[in-house]
């Protein structure tokens, strides 16, 4: 391998920096769609008892994003859209 310490170093500093939702006691398994349905709820509770605060409330719409994949989020924020989502109602 022809990679520089460098090189290496750096990678590893990237790698290091990838921050992701902390873990949760309540979700001890591997699979994390509870905890990824859980974060997204909490988000909307919040939303809900800050009467709709997008910015008071974006550090718990990061932890949902950050543990669910893009293409359910984004799927509940159409649900939401189109009131058909199961889930916490924020309105």
């Amino acid at each position: 391998h022809t990679e520089s310490r460098y090189e290496q170093e750096a990678a590893l500093d990237v790698v290091k920096a990838v921050r992701t939702t902390p873990r949760d006691a309540r979700f001890p398994s591997q699979n994390q769609a509870n905890h990824c349905w859980n974060r997204y709820n909490e988000w909307l509770v919040c939303l809900k008892q800050t009467k709709g605060d997008e910015e008071g409330c974006q550090n718990m719409r990061q932890l949902a994003l950050n543990i669910c994949p893009a293409i359910w989020s984004e799927k509940w924020d159409e649900e939401r859209e189109e009131k058909t989502f199961p889930g916490v109602k924020t309105d």
